[in-house]
């Protein structure tokens, strides 16, 4: 998350760097600068993920370089957006991922208002990988803000 703000005090940007900011701008600011930042976390976010990428939570394998999920061996198919949704969850295990985040991340700047994509994908990845919303054991829900991945092995 990138914040935008006329406050310019050490603490104003400690705090809000250490509420879960990636980066903080001071208007007034350029537009080269402005830009140049968001590149860089952009580079940063999850879904960019490296050659031979893959990540285990408990029985479940996802594998960005084959950009494949297994779960106790067994091959799940997940549509083109639903594995880069459950990537960028996964990959920020423990972390809050909005749905700001996800909706920009997955489906562009243009779907920011449309959360009930990110509802039923959630819906759809959770039934796939046999996760039940009333007692999650990898997509646990926060509730009006967005979702957390399992951190744990």
């Amino acid at each position: 998350m990138l914040v935008l703000s006329v406050r310019a005090s050490e603490a104003d940007k400690v705090a809000l760097l250490d509420a879960g900011a990636q980066d903080y701008v001071t208007k007034p600011f350029g537009i080269g600068e402005l830009l140049a930042r968001l590149r860089g976390l952009l580079r940063d976010r999850a879904g960019t993920a490296p050659q031979g990428a893959a990540l285990h939570v408990a029985d479940l394998t996802i594998d960005a370089s084959t950009r494949t999920v297994l779960k106790g061996g067994t091959d799940i198919h997940l549509t083109r957006k639903e594995f880069d949704l459950l990537w960028l969850l996964a990959s920020n295990a423990g972390r809050l991922v909005t749905q700001g985040m996800a909706l920009e991340h997955v489906w562009g700047p243009a779907h920011l208002q449309d959360s009930q994509y990110l509802r039923v994908f959630i819906r759809q990845l959770r039934a796939k990988i046999g996760d039940d919303a009333g007692n999650p054991q990898y997509i646990f829900t926060e509730a009006g803000v967005g979702y957390r991945f399992a951190s744990g092995a």
